[in-house]
Parts: C-alpha cells; structure tokens; sequence
C-alpha cells in the first residue's frame, strides 16, 4: 500500500487560504465595528425606504392599482425590498472611497495580508449589514400590515433572493469606489442608483409604462428578484406575458451570477492595480 503524504505545496495553499480567511475576517470586523459604532449611518440607510413605504403606502397607495387585482401595500413591500438592496451599492463605494482618500487602503496594501481580504472583507461585511437593514425594513413592514403568505421555505427563498442581488451589487460598489476620486464624486452615484432602482416593477408594473420604458423596467435585474420575490411570499405579482417576465425566478438567480462574474474579477483587479 502506498501512503498519502502532503506536498509542499499542498501546505502553502492550505496555509494561504487560511491566511486569507483570516485577513478577510479581520476586515469584516472592522467594518461592523464602525458600523456599530455609528447608528446614524443605520438611520440614514433606512430613513429613504421607510419614508418612501409611508409616502407611496398611504399618501399614493388609494391611487395605486395592481394589475389583475390585490392589494397594493402587499404588491408594494416586495418592491421597497428590493430598492433598498439595489441601492445599497451606494454605502459600499462611499465606505471605499472613504478608506482610499484617507490612506488606509494604501495601509493595507503595504501589510502582510492576502491581496484578497480587503474586497472580501468589505463584501462579507456589507452583506451582514444588508441583512440588518432587511431585518429591519421587514418588520417596519409587518408594523403596517404586510404579510407573508408564501410559507416558511418561501419567505426565506425569498429574502435569499433579495440578498443574493445586494451581494452581487456589492462589487459594483466596490469597484466604483476604487474608480471615483473622492467622496463628493461618491455623493453622485446617487444620480445612477436611483433609475437603477425606480425603473423596475418595484413600485408600478411594467405593463402599465410605455413600451420603450416597460422594457427597460422587465430586463431590469431588480425587477427579476422583486417579481420572484412576490411570487415566492405569495403577494400579487402582476406577472405580464413576456418570456423574462414568466420566468422571474429563474432570471433573479442568473442575473446576480453574471453581475457578480463581471464585477467581481474587476473589482479585484483595480484593487490590485492601485497607485500603479
């Protein structure tokens, strides 16, 4: 019998991967630190998705209608869900762009760390973030009525679905923050985020815009997750008759996979290429 014995090698990449797993556990560490130390930037994050649930629930909600029927608060929470996660890559770039301008990527970058753990670090940590803010932005919901008729496994398929968008947009924000040069520039992504967000089924059906803009709005990737999150929690839908809009489940998991194929490797790659 032959024995198995490691190599070398196999021993560097254990030992580099735990390396990595440790600095990137480090990084996410510091970002909760400074996440919990500052509740006003939790305030901040929540205050535009709270005031526009109040606003568009009760202020436009009697003028609201959902195609084929329902009520509108339940056909609108899945949507407010779904903002609040695509809007989310605006608080990723700004944190990066803070650390970039103030050295303290640099800093990084001169340690003995995995060349990895900072856009990992900010990544893993931003998604526990999100999850906060979901947790929070659900239960503000449950207060006004909103309810979940979809089953455990449904609900939970669901806000799976809700943060495996934020995750993939992460590293949009990652990369933006790496690209932008300081905060102000930062401050303007909000000229980008918000079409991003407003032009989906979030809040009206597509089917209920012109052509051009409905179009736009149902190859929206917010619109994928937010039409697949509804279905999932059992809430009225709206589902129009068009192939992306039958098939929103299925477009909700492939369009954060191919964010995240695009943005990821690019994000890593600016990092690396800093001050270069």
């Amino acid at each position: 019998m032959t024995a198995l014995t490691k190599t070398p090698a196999d021993e560097t990449l254990r030992e580099r991967f735990r390396w990595a797993v440790a600095d990137c556990w480090t990084i996410v560490l510091r970002g909760l630190t400074h996440y919990i130390r500052q509740p006003s930037n939790i305030a901040w994050q929540l205050g535009f998705p709270i005031v526009s649930v109040l606003l568009f629930g009760y202020v436009f909600g009697s003028a609201m209608s959902v195609p084929g029927g329902g009520d509108y608060r339940e056909f609108l929470m899945p949507g407010m869900f779904g903002m609040t996660m695509a809007m989310g890559f605006m608080n990723t770039s700004y944190v990066v762009v803070y650390d970039s301008t103030r050295g303290v990527t640099d800093r990084f970058r001169s340690m003995p760390m995995a060349p990895s753990a900072v856009v990992t670090g900010r990544g893993v940590g931003d998604l526990i973030a999100a999850t906060v803010d979901l947790t929070v932005l659900a239960l503000t919901a449950l207060a006004i009525g909103w309810r979940s008729s979809g089953g455990v496994l449904g609900t939970l398929a669901a806000f799976g679905l809700l943060l495996l968008l934020r995750f993939s947009l992460i590293w949009l924000g990652v990369l933006l923050g790496l690209l932008v040069p300081n905060e102000e520039a930062a401050g303007s992504l909000f000229a980008l985020a918000f079409p991003f967000a407003m032009i989906s089924s979030a809040f009206v059906a597509p089917s209920l815009m012109p052509d051009w803009l409905g179009t736009i709005a149902m190859w929206n990737p917010v619109s994928a997750t937010v039409t697949a999150s509804r279905e999932l929690f059992g809430n009225p839908a709206a589902v129009g008759d068009t192939w992306v809009e039958q098939n929103a489940l299925l477009m909700a998991v492939i369009w954060p996979i191919v964010l995240t194929a695009i943005f990821l490797p690019l994000a890593v790659r600016r990092y690396q290429h800093l001050s270069r």
